[in-house]
């Protein structure tokens, strides 16, 4: 069976809704405070794509952007407040995507965990996927370096 070449997601309510052109730049799990603080949980799985690859078909009056650092946005559904996308000008040409908002399967599996020492001390990561941490959330923990 062949991987597909494009996959919709939208938020909880309907409002809004789109369309992603595969393939994906990369899949992680965050356990970064603002990610646990902006949905409510101990990590989000993001994937990410290039800009031109994402298409809003419904709803892009209904997106409310959030600038939750010097350097990122974090855009919701005005109505119903799903977290959908992240970006960055650390990577301005990509927008990172909430996995849990696609009504179907992306091209890869999350891969790594990012921001791992971050984590809430109330999550237990069963998997053996990399965790990386420090200020940048992607280097090396002293698990992996070791």
């Amino acid at each position: 069976m062949s991987e597909p070449q494009e996959v919709t997601g939208g938020c909880l309510c309907g409002a809004v809704q789109f369309r992603i052109a595969l393939p994906t730049l990369f899949c992680a799990h965050c356990h970064c405070r603002m990610c646990q603080r902006s949905h409510g949980a101990g990590y989000v799985t993001w994937f990410a794509v290039p800009s031109a690859q994402i298409e809003i078909e419904k709803g892009e009056s209904d997106l409310v952007r959030h600038a939750s650092s010097d350097h990122g946005t974090r855009t919701f559904c005005s109505h119903c407040g799903s977290s959908m996308f992240c970006e960055s000008t650390h990577h301005p040409d990509q927008v990172d995507v909430v996995l849990a908002s696609m009504d179907g399967r992306i091209d890869r599996e999350p891969g790594l965990h990012i921001f791992f020492d971050h984590r809430a001390p109330w999550v237990r990561i069963g998997d053996d996927l990399p965790r990386l941490g420090g200020e940048t959330g992607m280097e090396p923990t002293e698990s992996e370096s070791s």
